[in-house]
Order: C-alpha cells, then structure tokens, then sequence
C-alpha cells in the first residue's frame, strides 16, 4: 500500500547523492513494508477515508501558527465541508495537533502548540537544517519545524493511521520537503551522520533500554549537531529513577522514568556535550483530553479521581521535561 502523496521513489532521488545516501535504497521496501495490510487489519479503512478527501483549491498555507493548516480561496459549501470533516473524522483518533483546514477545527487530542511553544526558543535556528522527528506522529511538529525554516524535516513513526493522517493533511499543505514515513528508528541505517537536528519527544520512557536509544539517537547526528528530548521525568536528585510495575498512567510499556539530574548523566554518559534542561511541565488536562476528534480515554481518567497529582496506580502524575544537547 502506498498512500496518496506518499512519492516514495522522488524522495529515494534525491536522497541517493547526499548524506543519506544509504538510507535511499532502502526506502522502497521499507515503506512497503511498514504499511502492508497484514500490519493492521483496519489499513484498507483509513486509506478509504484518504481517498474520500475533497478536492479543494488551496490558497494559502499556514505552518508558523498554532492550528498548521491551509486556507481557501473561498468559503466551503456546506456538503463539502461535511465530506471533508466526514472523511477526516474516518482517520479518528487525532492525538497531536490541532490543524485547521478551511476553517475546520481538528481540535487534538494534544495541544503539541503549547509543547512546542515552551521549547522553540530554546532550539538552534532551525533555518536551512535536514531534521529528524523520532516518533513523530502524525507530523504536527514537523510542520512546525518547516515553518520554524527548516530546509528538510523527516518524521519517523511505526503507526500506518498517523502516517496515513499527515498524508491527509499532505494533500492540502503540499510540501515535499515534509515526510512521515511508517518507520520505527531502527529502520535508519547506523551510523547515519546526516541531521542537523534530532528530535525525540515522548519516546525514551517507551524504551526498554534508554541508553541504546540515545545512542541510536546520536548516530543520526552530524558532529555538534543538536538533540531535542522530551520525556516524562520524576522529581529527585541524580541516580533517581522510577521503574513502574504494571502499567503508568493506564499505559503498558512505560520502563523508566528518570529525574532530570538522571537523565543528564546519561546524556553524558553516551557522549552527548553541553546537555541542558530547558523546561519541565506538569502535563495539565488542558493540555491532554478528550475532544470529538479523540473520543477515547485521556489524561483525566489515567489520573486519581481524589489525588490528581498522582496517577490511577499511585504514581506521580505526568511531569514532562525538555533537554537540548549536542552531538560529539
């Protein structure tokens, strides 16, 4: 399967003569891979709803604002922005985001607006930079990053409905300098010192081995090119760390949860240089929650109905930090 806009070979091109060139050749087979039918039964349903978009003129687009999306040369009629919300709606859960698409509001699971407000000023420019998204999403925050003036922005992510979401938004906001491929990170060829900038936010804790997903981190980056981390972290001093038994917030596959002073140590520790924390922020229920175009369980209902500051299972509720490092 290879969903609309999704031109596999033009990207292999122009990949084939410059730092990722190891990487193109196998592209082809990956893709095919990560988006085959027997991967998930419910692919032949999104890729219907992809194919149900409307065509509509587009006249400007906007990635340097909070809802990423396009504008039309003129109000939509009433049916086509019930075939556009009706066949968006069939790409439902939207965790990250919000989007507006001719004046249709895709109210997110997440505000990732306000993620990536805490930490835009704190990146190098990103004006001119190949960037990596490690577990991307549905790319929100790789428009940003486009917007933000970066030459190239590719986002990785294993799950076929986020890819087949940002193909969505792809066919409206038209940039070919802007990829979310259906990939997780060890698909990337080691070492590939190819990227100016790696991002990884909302990953490590997912890791069963932190440190190897740092390092699979840094053999993406050029020599003094810079990392972007945001993970769920605990309060303490260096050497704490929270290992959840069971589950984290209602989620399975939490391992390790670090304290900022922690997670310093092992930046250092895999050769990472100039490591600093550029915020921390209890993750509010503003921020996370149920909307109509996320309609299952949120951070509300992972938390302590009598305790908010802890999870359902006892644990602190979700506190997230950002740290910026560079490469060696």
């Amino acid at each position: 399967m290879n969903p609309q806009g999704l031109n596999i070979d033009a990207l292999a091109r122009r990949w084939a003569d410059g730092p990722l060139a190891s990487w193109a050749p196998l592209l082809a087979e990956q893709v095919a891979e990560g988006l085959s039918p027997e991967r998930h039964g419910d692919l032949p349903r999104w890729q219907a709803a992809l194919d149900a978009l409307p065509d509509i003129d587009v006249a400007a687009v906007h990635l340097d604002r909070g809802r990423v999306g396009a504008e039309a040369s003129a109000p939509l009629a009433p049916a086509m922005r019930e075939a556009l919300c009706g066949a968006l709606q069939g790409l439902h859960p939207w965790r990250k985001g919000p989007f507006e698409l001719f004046g249709l509001h895709i109210d997110t699971e997440w505000r990732s607006d306000w993620k990536w407000d805490r930490l835009a000023g704190a990146l190098a420019p990103l004006e001119g930079r190949r960037v990596l998204d490690v577990g991307c999403g549905n790319g929100y925050h790789c428009w940003r990053m486009r917007g933000a003036g970066a030459a190239e922005v590719t986002g990785i992510d294993p799950s076929p409905l986020f890819v087949l979401q940002f193909q969505a938004l792809q066919r409206y906001l038209r940039d070919a300098a802007v990829n979310v491929l259906p990939l997780p990170l060890e698909a990337v060829p080691r070492p590939l010192p190819a990227f100016d900038t790696v991002f990884s936010m909302g990953v490590l804790y997912h890791r069963r081995s932190p440190l190897d997903h740092l390092l699979a981190l840094r053999d993406c980056l050029r020599p003094g090119g810079e990392l972007v981390l945001e993970t769920l972290v605990i309060e303490g001093e260096a050497g704490m760390t929270l290992v959840p038994r069971g589950r984290y917030a209602r989620m399975g596959n939490v391992w390790f949860l670090p304290s900022t002073a922690t997670l310093l140590g092992w930046l250092a520790k895999v050769k990472f240089r100039d490591a600093r924390v550029v915020d921390v922020t209890v993750t509010s229920t503003e921020e996370q929650r149920r909307t109509d175009w996320m309609r299952f369980h949120s951070l509300a209902d992972f938390l302590d109905p009598s305790d908010p500051g802890r999870t359902i299972e006892g644990y602190p509720a979700p506190r997230r930090a950002v740290v910026v490092a560079k490469a060696p």
